[in-house]
């Protein structure tokens, strides 16, 4: 166990980025998983850590799953692992991971690809969705949210690790896919799609997910095989994408099991 005290010790200060800039996995090649639930669910996934960190009180009473998970222990005062952390309650502990290298795309597996989805919360909301329903694969097109940052971890809630993840991509890239795309979107009009619930939905399919506020790009929408709309009978003009998601990746299932 490695015992730091001070504010400018090269890893504090690393962590420090790895938990408060979105980007910085990218830049430091390691990744940050705050709170024992993400490490919880990194280890039951067989997920091996570099390095484990402590809050001085957690130290004395953590498990040995978690003190014997990493090579390296290092133990930090309760205070500076507060300043760190970019939660209003911090975890005390966390994992240090090597940023999972870029992989290829997985021509023939259920996938989600996500077209500009910005906002980390629906970004990790989309996984968590995707690996209950038995997408494991997830294609995010370059603009969308960091897939690896800690807002999309945190609402991923674990997900990441049992899903095959590719960013940064060009729309060109999905042409390895060797499934359908179906894609879904209330901003081309009420009309011009098939009701979700009286779809034949393929499986595995490709699902296309889209901006917040733009939907699915015209380039990826005009490629896809089928276009479905969900019936809002309340009125709404639209839904959430991360809500979207559930109900198509869902059905999509269902219909996979009853078949």
């Amino acid at each position: 166990m490695n015992l730091i005290t001070s504010r400018d010790n090269p890893l504090v200060k690393e962590l420090r980025r790895l938990s408060q800039d979105s980007s910085a996995y990218r830049k430091l090649g390691r990744v940050w998983l705050e709170g024992d639930h993400l490490c919880r669910a990194a280890l039951t996934r067989g997920v091996k850590p570099d390095h484990a960190v402590f809050a001085e009180s957690q130290w004395a009473t953590a498990p040995l799953e978690w003190t014997r998970a990493a090579e390296r222990n290092t133990v930090l005062p309760d205070a500076l692992f507060a300043e760190i952390s970019s939660l209003e309650s911090p975890a005390r502990m966390g994992f240090i991971l090597t940023t999972p290298s870029t992989q290829v795309v997985q021509p023939k597996v259920a996938t989600v690809v996500l077209d500009r989805v910005q906002d980390a919360g629906n970004v990790g909301s989309i996984l968590r969705s995707a690996s209950a329903f038995g997408f494991t694969q997830i294609l995010a097109i370059k603009g969308t949210a960091a897939l690896w940052s800690p807002k999309v971890l945190r609402a991923g809630m674990g997900a990441h690790f049992g899903l095959h993840l590719v960013e940064g991509l060009s729309p060109d890239a999905l042409q390895a896919l060797d499934i359908p795309w179906v894609a879904t979107s209330s901003h081309q009009g009420p009309f011009l799609h098939t009701l979700l619930a009286q779809a034949q939905l393929p499986m595995p399919c490709a699902w296309l997910m889209g901006h917040e506020g733009q939907g699915v790009s015209p380039e990826l929408a005009q490629r896809a095989e089928l276009a479905v709309r969900i019936a809002q009978p309340g009125g709404e003009e639209s839904l959430n994408v991360a809500a979207a998601a559930a109900i198509c990746l869902h059905a999509s299932a269902t219909c996979h099991l009853v078949d």
